[in-house]
């Protein structure tokens, strides 16, 4: 994407949606934290039958254990947001952009760390379990920083134009990932259904608030998009 960036989007519009998200994301950590009875009940029908498959299926098991320990780990996922930090350092000399990414980034990593702690959620306990993780169950980690960079990396393709196809790719790509490490989560044992759900609206909602206030910071430049890329 040799281009400069295109001017930010609307405004309301992503305050809005960061709005609903923040509704639904507040909405679920209560019943999480008051164990409302309807969802627990549905979360352990859910992890009950998964986990039966994991077991029965010890080749897709593995494969998913792979995949969410390497693949779709937190700490790749937070690779790849660094490599597109250096990309709008390096090739635009995009410096507030990239610290924003960046903040926005570790900003995750900080909120579900709070709120493992806050919520103290049991993860599932299995006497034959497939895989194993430690601290809290509430929210996932895995889903939410998934949730966070493929956001990032989907609005900075929308900032920088990027054609057609790379969008529908990354696009693709987003949702692949997102959907798939929150579903491998699940059936490794590791989350109950509800865990991954929250990973997936808090981490939309910090992309959200990110772009909400990268576009309403005072003084913000609006680069013309006629302009001819750097060479």
């Amino acid at each position: 994407m040799p281009s400069p960036p295109y001017p930010p989007g609307r405004p309301h519009i992503s305050a809005r949606i960061a709005v609903a998200l923040a509704v639904s994301s507040v909405l679920l950590l209560l019943l999480v934290a008051f164990s409302w009875h309807p969802l627990l009940t549905l979360d352990g029908s859910i992890a009950r039958t998964t986990h039966t498959w994991a077991v029965d299926q010890p080749g897709i098991t593995h494969a998913f254990r792979i995949l969410t320990d390497w693949v779709w780990d937190p700490w790749t996922m937070r690779a790849v947001c660094a490599a597109a930090v250096l990309w709008l350092v390096w090739s635009h000399s995009a410096w507030w952009l990239a610290l924003w990414v960046a903040a926005t980034c570790a900003l995750g990593t900080g909120v579900q760390q709070v709120l493992k702690s806050a919520v103290g959620r049991e993860r599932p306990v299995w006497p034959d379990p497939v895989d194993s993780a430690h601290y809290a169950a509430f929210p996932s980690g895995h889903a939410l920083t998934a949730t966070v960079v493929c956001g990032l990396l989907l609005w900075l393709l929308h900032l920088y134009g990027a054609g057609p196809a790379l969008r529908r790719t990354g696009l693709a790509l987003a949702v692949v990932s997102v959907v798939g490490v929150g579903l491998t989560r699940v059936w490794l044992g590791v989350h109950w259904p509800s865990d991954v759900v929250g990973g997936w609206l808090i981490g939309a909602l910090i992309v959200a608030l990110a772009v909400t206030s990268y576009e309403r910071r005072p003084g913000r430049r609006r680069l013309d998009p006629r302009r001819s890329p750097r060479p």
